[in-house]
């Protein structure tokens, strides 16, 4: 399958993606655990159909020593018992935030709590950002068909 669009190719993308694409950098030195943005990540573009981000992150999340168990499992996530509370919290959050079209509330109070239970404000600022960014990512390769399987761990970073 070819992409739409080589967005390497394009003066555009190139100044705009410049700086978009920082911003996944920028996550790797915040508080928020790396296995966890690499779940919600994961998560987020299962939701959106990304077969692009779901073979990186699959491949980051793994490279950087999480299970096989756990990575087939975010699928699934509220019926496996091997995520704990924090990242579970992290997974609804994203859910909602990912579904905001599909809800009249958005993300709810309850959804909220919980997660503000397990997260202090900078990893919550995080969380939203990512949720927020990996949504804006998904939909820039689902809409030019960026194909998946090629992904090298490390490529992107």
């Amino acid at each position: 399958m070819d992409a739409r669009l080589n967005y390497f190719a394009s003066p555009t993308a190139g100044k705009v993606l410049k700086y978009f694409m920082s911003t996944g950098k920028a996550f790797k030195e915040s508080p928020l655990p790396a296995v966890t943005q690499e779940l919600v990540a994961l998560r987020v573009s299962q939701i959106n159909g990304c077969a692009a981000c779901i073979d990186m992150h699959t491949k980051e999340a793994a490279a950087a020593g999480e299970t096989a168990v756990r990575l087939n499992l975010v699928v699934a996530w509220r019926e496996a018992t091997v995520f704990t509370e924090a990242e579970r919290a992290a997974l609804e959050l994203a859910e909602q935030g990912t579904r905001v079209a599909d809800a009249a509330e958005g993300v709810s109070d309850e959804a909220w709590a919980y997660a503000a239970k397990h997260y202090d404000e900078e990893q919550l600022t995080t969380l939203v950002i990512l949720v927020s960014f990996m949504n804006a990512v998904n939909r820039l390769n689902i809409i030019t068909r960026q194909p998946a399987g090629d992904y090298e761990p490390g490529q992107l970073h």
